[in-house]
């Protein structure tokens, strides 16, 4: 018979990967969202630049998130139940958060929302490089093989061309976004914030990026009519309802998940469960896209399953899972969780 404490612990990774993988399901449903919402942006105002549309997506979603966390926990608030901690954490989740989805979102502008998807999971590969790099030791020739697979996967998403070696911008912003995003889960699992809890983490990483999201959008605006630029979105109806389904679920409750479950498991198991972001992603943008454009009178089609898309996704999706599989063996003084110093 299985021993009580191995069972719970059993148990409890079992409820976190199911966790996450509704987490996953979530972000997938904001890759169409964010394209249907950009995409309003530009047709009420044409004349706004692609970081403006872009911080504009970020800025209500975040700031609507830290306003409703702050009025559930609104007792911890009067009361300065905030650890130092908690802050610090957030902060700095907040940061690599904010880096991440700022090239994400515009690099989505430039491609489709499926390839935006499955070039995100980058940072599946590079998380178990990196722990291997802690641990002073060569990655194993899985980590080749995985790396050789998602360099193939990519080259064939972006239609990387040798013969101008060139890739585009929105495929090249994606992968920028993946670095960021490997460093905000590897700072989720820092042993020392283990006793964090959840929402106020969740608070204090959506107030970081409230502020900085805020700064760059008065930054980029128009010096001329940026009143109007400002007040343009906010005419849309599907604009302000689709802002609220990307708050609620995709931001509050997908973030909401990850900051409760995910320390509960390993960052490379983490990795493998977040490999399904962009499975959901595509299923999504096959039939939301022509819902939305009725709707929000913009032009978005449904995508479809390419070539493209189905080798290339499916070569980095295989690399994630054979990774994953055998992740680098512990040494004697790595930490139980990949951290970074």
């Amino acid at each position: 018979m299985m021993p009580a404490s191995d069972a719970l612990r059993t148990t409890n990774r079992s409820q976190a990967i199911a966790m996450l993988v509704l987490a996953t399901a979530f972000w997938g449903l904001s890759f169409p969202l964010i394209k249907t919402l950009m995409l309003i942006h530009t047709r009420v105002d044409s004349t706004a630049s692609s970081w403006f549309v872009t911080t504009y997506v970020l800025v209500p979603r975040f700031a609507l998130g830290a306003f409703l966390l702050a009025v559930w926990q609104w007792r911890a608030l009067l009361a300065g139940d905030i650890r130092s901690g908690e802050w610090i954490q957030g902060g700095v989740i907040g940061l690599f958060s904010t880096a991440g989805m700022l090239f994400q979102c515009d690099g989505m502008q430039y491609t489709a929302a499926s390839t935006s998807a499955f070039l995100t999971q980058f940072y599946a590969i590079l998380i178990p490089i990196y722990v291997a790099w802690r641990a002073r030791r060569g990655p194993e020739y899985l980590v080749w093989i995985s790396c050789a697979l998602v360099l193939a996967g990519v080259a064939v998403l972006g239609r990387f061309s040798w013969s101008d070696f060139h890739m585009g911008r929105g495929e090249i912003e994606t992968l920028i976004a993946s670095t960021f995003f490997m460093g905000q889960i590897l700072w989720l699992e820092r042993p020392e914030f283990a006793g964090n809890r959840p929402a106020r983490l969740s608070l204090a990483m959506f107030t970081t990026q409230t502020g900085i999201y805020t700064s760059l959008l008065l930054g980029l605006a128009p010096a001329t009519g940026m009143s109007a630029a400002l007040a343009a979105p906010w005419s849309s109806g599907p604009w302000i309802a689709l802002t609220l389904l990307l708050t609620l679920v995709c931001t509050v409750g997908a973030y909401g998940l990850m900051n409760a479950w995910q320390p509960k498991i390993s960052a490379t198991e983490a990795g493998l469960v977040y490999c399904a972001e962009p499975i959901f992603g595509s299923l999504l943008a096959l039939f939301l896209p022509a819902l939305f454009s009725v709707w929000a009178a913009v032009e978005y089609p449904n995508e479809t399953a390419t070539w493209t898309l189905l080798v290339g996704g499916g070569l980095i999706t295989t690399a994630n899972v054979l990774i994953q599989l055998k992740p680098p063996a512990r040494t004697a003084n790595t930490e139980p969780h990949s951290t970074l110093n």
